[in-house]
């Protein structure tokens, strides 16, 4: 086999390869899911995680089509979102910035937001405050508690 043929195979196998792997990554992510809930918890709740581009991209998918009901993004994301904009909870509890009605509020809010998955990719992704402001229901009150 010459060079030329060689290479061609190479790169025609390393397509299928690719397209094979991507076209699995939503099954693996949803098997991983209902097969080993416990991994995927993990895996959801850890923001530090690194994850393959395609597989991280998938689980993003679920989320969007409707988080699993045991993860509260007020619990992952929100701590992570505060910090982004200053903000650390215990600082503004331990302060009397915000009283527990306020931030049942803001949990609220978090819970049923909308983009979680793109602020699940975002928080991952060390977000800068600018796209966490575009991003977030409740940049309007973390600007102002980050003001007192």
């Amino acid at each position: 086999m010459d060079t030329a043929q060689h290479t061609d195979t190479t790169s025609w196998w390393g397509r299928l390869t690719e397209r094979c792997y991507t076209s699995s990554t939503t099954t693996l992510a949803r098997n991983i899911k209902q097969e080993a809930g416990a991994s995927y918890d993990a895996l959801i709740n850890d923001l530090e995680r690194p994850l393959e581009p395609r597989f991280e991209q998938a689980v993003a998918r679920q989320l969007a089509a409707g988080q699993p009901a045991h993860f509260r993004p007020a619990k992952t994301l929100m701590p992570v979102m505060m910090q982004r904009f200053g903000l650390k909870e215990s600082e503004l509890h331990g302060n009397g910035l915000m009283n527990h009605a306020d931030y049942v509020a803001l949990r609220d809010t978090c819970n049923a937001c909308a983009a979680v998955s793109d602020c699940w990719k975002a928080m991952r992704a060390n977000a800068e405050l600018d796209e966490c402001r575009h991003l977030c229901p409740n940049a309007t009150a973390f600007d102002a508690l980050a003001a007192r």
